[in-house]
Formats: structure tokens, C-alpha cells, sequence
């Protein structure tokens, strides 16, 4: 579903021009319209998935058009890549790809209304301005939705497109503007997929493989059948049904897990004994040799990372309809128009009959990307002949994910006098990303994890070994598992060396570097170490942006998270500031004990009861400074997490040799 190029460059999204004339209001192109009130309706290119992609888009074309942000209306876009250009949430990509076309969209249906006023009054276009809704002329007045005719009669190659500049913006990065969709969301108006109920549909509910790469062998399915609502029952093929097991088609929801609790299934085949502490310890045992260093090695650390679910809020759901023509799926995905694609592909259908509609996600990082939910729904919707939804319970979702790998890492250090490291090794070994083939790759799996930013000479080196499970995306991908030893084994060489962490980073880092600048700007907020408080920090470069993270920790409990970014312009103020309190909270959880673990062939969690995700009486005191620069707009959804977790695990004041911290890997 997701190219190499698409993950590791993007896909630049291109307004795409129509033809402006329209029976009822104007259209200048694909993203934005205004009909005779002047009411205006904005496509959301991208799906929603908690990243604040539509507040965003909201703020861009209310911006450009010079009206206020209750002013614009929001639609979200059905999946097609030929339309809308790619609509993949991932790489942090969303607000870097869009910023230019969705201004320029909106400064387009601007510039397009203020010539049609300039022509109705027989003035320059110079001489007026779009403010509030409506065009100017000293005190002459005409409002969007009086303009809508002329504008959409006028060639829009010939009407010259300028941009607001940023001295000039009352919106944009100048307010404390909270989500569009958030009232929505708190009052439980807001319809995610897991809410989806076209006319007609069914429910379903899936029996999963009893462990892992297990098949069906023997099916009974005559107890779940006599179960009053059961429609039907049907066997899914993992080669092209997702996961495999057995769907149980109901027209409710307690119905439908009735009737999955009476099947009688014997299942063969898989790992029945698999062990993630074996796992763990094949991994160790497959760490590259340590390369000759220059010197002596003054220091060696090995860190253990454990395998880890994306456990969103919303668990994984779809609804498909199959018809004789074609498909509708409903469902929330990271990535619409490539899930239309590969659908097409698939059923071999043409594109114009598969319909993708993408619904609000609670939460993503990274888990939707993948389409397994999704081939259920179909598979399930042809036996039944009627849309069907298919919803996986909390438990389905711990133990049918698609985990973050597991990895070993081995640091090796030689120090000058000071105790300040002038050459480093790190040895990894992990499994690669098995929901796509390229991610088979050591150069892959180090280009997108190894983003060392000190000036440290040394070696990085990447074993990978076939996972023995399912893995996936998860939120910054391999970055997480590089930064975490790096930032940990460089704080342990500082403590060794009797260093403040601060300062030690700050000799490593050039003094005009971006980084250099938030670090100073979270010290300088986050102040001295308060006594009985251990203090960890860390720093990280990716998706174009900067990010300075220190943790100051007591009696074993962080307490105060201090974060500097720079993302060049911070569009949404407040957004910046949720994405970076999103990334310590995932943080303090997989620092202070959410671990994934296998026995007997199974995943051992099953929910939040075990799987320890922290509630909100860990939730430390976090304080976000965003530090202006001219650099370009750079991505932020999985910035933060990397250095948080390194920061709140040092910070800890307890050994770290793995994530969480003081207690067993694996």
C-alpha cells in the first residue's frame, strides 16, 4: 500500500485545476468552493487520524481567503490519488505536503473574487482587498457569495495568484485556535468507523488464529449457526482475507460474539511454543562485531527493546459493501487513495468502481496503513450479499497487531580526557517491517533510524533476522529504537565522566545548529535540577524539524518534561503543543512498562489491564516551547516520541539496559 518512494521522499500534493463555472457557485479547483451565500467547503485531502490535519487545512484556507476559521466547512476526501494527488498520513508528511497547495488553492478563489469585484467596479484589482468575506474598494462592499457568478466566468490562468505573507497572517501561527472537530469529539457527535452503519449492514465478529501463523484445520460451526441473529459463518483465507480465522455474521454486535464464543475450531500449523525472551536472546546472540576503534574502548552498553502495540483508542474496524459493479469501503485508514489502488489491484476491478470513504480514526500511528480490517469487511460482505461491518474487540487488537519489532543494540565508546566521546560504534540487531518487502533491507532500516546529530565519528551497523511475527509502522519507526540506546549511552558516558548532560551535548553540537538552539531553549526553560530530582535529556533531527526533550524525575516517577521545537512555522500553535504531549505520554508508558510479550505461542496482553499504558495520574507536567525559525515547515507527529523516551528513561534514576526501565525485557 505504501511505495519506497512514497516513505522515504513523499508525494507532493497538486491542486488540481477544474473548470470554474458551476450552476450554483464557484469552483476554482479540487480543494475549495463557495456557492451563492458564500458559504465555503473545503476538501480535506487527508484523513483525520488525531494529527489535527483538518484544523490545519481549516487554518490554511481561511487564511488565504481572509475569513475566520468558523467561516470555512470541512469535507473529507473519498480516496483517489489522481484527484486529490497522495492522501497518506505517515513520515510526518501531512502539514509539510500541504501547506502549498492548500494556500495556494484558497489564494486562488481570493484573487479570482477580488478580480471579479475590480471588473464590476472598473478599478485595478490592486486597489482592492479581501478581508472578512467580502471584497473592498474605500467604502464600497461586496461579499464572497455576490461574487461567486462573475469569479467563476474568469480564466483562472489569467488572474495573477499571490500568497498572504507571513508578516501579514491573523491566523496562522497567531493563535491559540484549538481542533475544528473538537466539540464534535468530546460530546460524541464525531463518527468514527468504528461507528459506520450503512443501511442494510451486518456485524461481525472474527475468531483469530489461537497463535501465532495458525490455520484453521477443523471447523464445527453448527452451535454458533443456531444462534438467534447469526446470518452466517465463514472461514477466512490469511492469502487474502487478512489474518485468517473464522467470521461470524451477525445482525448485532452481542450477536455476532455469541456466536463466535460457540464455534469449535482446532487450528495447526504456526509457532504453538514461540517465547519472546528466545527471540530476545537469538537477537542478542546476532549483533554485528564490534568494529577496531582508534583507541581503547573506555565504555560498552547493551540496551534490549521490546516488541510494542499500537493499541489506539479505536480498535481496528472496517465496513465493506461488494455489489455486482463494485465495492464501498468505509473505514479509517492512513492512506485512502492507496488503499483504493490496491483494492482495484487485487479484485482486479476497475479504480471508478471501488469507493473508499475514510472515516475520523481514533488513533493511528502507524497500525492503518495496514488493510487486513478491510479485506475482512469484503470477504465477509460477499458470503452475506449485504454491507458488513467488521469489528475487532480490544483483545483482537493487542494480539492480532502488527508490532514494533523487537532490537538489540551494543554501544562501544573511546573518550578523550574529559570523558567526551571521540568515536563511537553501535552495533543493531532487529527484524525488519514484514508488512512491506523493502524494509528487508539494512540500509533501509538504518537510513530511517540513524539520525545521530553530535559530532561523533564512528559506526552504525544493522543485522536484521526474519521476524518471527507480524511487524509494522509504529510511531517513528526505527528512529525510536536508534536514538533511544544512542541518547541513553551518551547520558551513561556523561555520568561516567562527571558531565552535565546539557553542557556535554552542547560541546557535541555546532553552536549555529538548530538543535544547539532548542537545546538551549529547553535549559533555559527547564532551569537547574531541583534537589531529590534526576534529570535526563535528549536531542533529535527528523521530518525537517528539531526537538530538545529534558526530564526531571523524583522517587521514580517523572514529574516535569521540558520540550524545545523548532518546525519552522508552527501553524497551529496548540497543535504543536498536543502533538509533542502525545509523544511523552506514549513515552512515559513504554518507558515505565508497556512491553509486548509472547508465551506458548501467544501474546500474552490482552488489554489495557496488562498492557500498562499510562493513565492520566502519570501524566508529568509537560511544558512545549516552540522556537521560531525561517526553516522550512518540517513534520512533527513523531518528533517528540524518540527523545522522550530516551530523556524520561535516563531520568529515571534506575539502570537503563533496555525499555521500560527496571523490569524484565521480553
Amino acid at each position: 500500500m505504501i511505495s519506497r518512494r512514497a516513505f522515504l521522499g513523499g508525494v507532493l500534493v497538486v491542486s488540481v485545476p477544474l473548470p470554474a463555472h458551476a450552476a450554483t457557485g464557484f469552483t476554482p479547483n479540487v480543494f475549495v468552493r463557495l456557492d451563492a451565500r458564500g458559504r465555503i467547503t473545503v476538501t480535506v485531502p487527508r484523513p483525520e487520524t488525531g494529527q489535527g490535519v483538518r484544523t490545519t487545512v481549516a487554518l490554511l484556507v481561511a487564511e488565504e481567503l481572509a475569513v475566520g476559521l468558523d467561516d470555512v466547512r470541512l469535507e473529507q476526501a473519498y480516496g483517489d490519488t489522481a484527484r486529490f494527488g497522495s492522501q497518506l498520513v505517515a513520515n510526518s508528511f501531512s502539514a509539510r505536503q500541504l501547506t502549498q497547495p492548500m494556500r495556494t488553492a484558497a489564494a486562488t478563489a481570493r484573487c479570482l473574487l477580488v478580480a471579479a469585484a475590480a471588473q464590476r467596479w472598473g478599478v485595478p484589482s490592486e486597489e482592492c482587498t479581501a478581508r472578512d468575506g467580502a471584497v473592498r474598494h474605500g467604502h464600497r462592499v461586496l461579499r464572497y457569495g455576490s461574487l461567486v457568478r462573475d469569479a467563476a466566468a474568469l480564466d483562472p490562468a489569467t488572474v495573477p495568484v499571490t500568497l498572504t505573507p507571513p508578516e501579514r497572517w491573523r491566523l496562522l501561527g497567531r493563535t491559540r485556535a484549538g481542533r475544528v472537530d473538537a466539540k464534535a469529539i468530546v460530546t460524541g457527535k464525531a463518527r468514527y468507523g468504528i461507528d459506520t452503519r450503512p443501511a442494510g449492514a451486518l456485524v461481525a465478529a472474527v475468531l483469530r488464529p489461537q497463535w501465532i501463523g495458525a490455520l484453521v484445520d477443523t471447523l464445527d460451526d453448527s452451535a454458533a449457526r443456531a444462534v438467534p441473529g447469526v446470518v452466517a459463518v465463514t472461514a477466512l483465507d490469511p492469502a487474502t482475507s487478512g489474518q485468517g480465522g473464522v467470521a461470524v455474521i451477525a445482525r448485532s454486535i452481542p450477536e455476532a460474539l455469541r456466536g463466535r464464543e460457540a464455534l469449535r475450531v482446532t487450528w495447526r500449523g504456526g509457532t504453538p511454543t514461540a517465547d519472546s525472551r528466545v527471540w530476545l536472546a537469538e537477537l542478542e546472540t546476532a549483533l554485528p562485531a564490534v568494529p577496531a576503534a582508534p583507541g581503547p574502548v573506555a565504555f560498552e552498553a547493551v540496551y534490549r527493546l521490546p516488541l510494542l502495540a499500537h493499541a489506539p483508542m479505536e480498535p481496528m474496524n472496517a465496513t465493506a459493501h461488494v455489489t455486482a459493479t463494485g465495492l464501498t469501503v468505509w473505514t479509517p485508514t492512513q492512506d485512502p487513495g492507496g488503499l483504493r489502488a490496491s483494492l482495484a489491484r487485487q479484485f482486479e476491478l476497475d479504480p471508478a468502481n471501488v469507493r473508499v470513504e475514510p472515516t475520523l480514526a481514533g488513533g493511528a500511528f502507524g497500525r492503518r496503513i495496514e488493510p487486513d480490517p478491510v479485506l475482512e469487511a469484503i470477504a465477509c460482505s460477499r458470503v452475506a450479499g449485504a454491507p458488513v461491518s467488521v469489528l475487532w474487540t480490544r483483545d483482537d487488537d493487542m494480539r492480532h497487531d502488527s508490532y514494533r519489532p523487537m532490537s538489540v543494540h551494543r554501544l562501544s565508546a573511546v573518550v578523550d580526557a574529559a570523558g567526551v566521546p571521540t568515536w563511537r560504534a553501535h552495533g543493531i540487531a532487529t527484524w525488519p517491517l514484514n508488512v512491506l518487502p523493502f524494509f528487508n533491507d539494512p540500509a533501509i532500516v538504518k537510513l530511517n533510524g540513524d539520525h545521530f546529530p553530535y559530532t561523533v565519528p564512528g559506526a552504525v551497523d544493522v543485522t536484521l533476522r526474519p521476524a518471527p511475527l507480524r511487524t509494522g509502522f509504529w510511531r517513528a519507526v526505527y528512529a525510536g529504537h536508534f536514538l533511544y540506546a544512542e541518547e541513553n549511552f551518551l547520558s551513561a558516558l556523561g555520568q561516567r565522566a562527571g558531565l552535565d548532560q546539557v553542557d556535554l551535548r552542547r560541546r557535541l553540537l555546532p553552536a549555529d545548529s538548530r538543535l544547539r538552539r532548542v537545546l538551549d531553549a529547553a535549559a533555559a526553560r527547564a532551569g537547574h535540577v531541583r534537589p531529590g530530582f534526576t534529570r535526563g535529556v535528549a536531542c533529535h533531527h527528523d521530518y525537517g524539524s528539531v526537538i530538545a526533550v529534558i526530564a526531571d524525575s523524583s522517587d521514580g516517577e517523572v514529574r516535569r518534561v521540558t520540550a524545545a521545537v523548532d518546525v519552522g512555522s508552527a501553524l497551529h500553535p496548540s497543535g504543536v503543543r498536543a502533538q509533542v504531549e502525545g509523544g511523552v505520554m506514549d513515552a512515559v508508558s513504554t518507558v515505565s512498562g508497556a512491553q509486548i510479550t509472547v508465551r506458548e505461542g501467544r501474546v500474552v496482553q490482552s488489554s489495557f489491564r496488562d498492557y500498562a499504558w499510562a493513565r492520566i495520574d502519570r501524566a508529568p507536567d509537560i511544558d512545549v516551547v516552540i522556537v521560531p525559525s525561517d526553516a522550512p515547515i518540517g513534520g512533527l507527529g513523531e518528533l517528540a516520541y524518540p527523545p522522550a523516551a530516551a530523556a524520561i528513561a535516563f531520568a529515571s534514576g534506575q539502570p537503563v539496559t533496555g525499555m521500560p526501565v527496571g523490569v524484565d525485557v521480553g
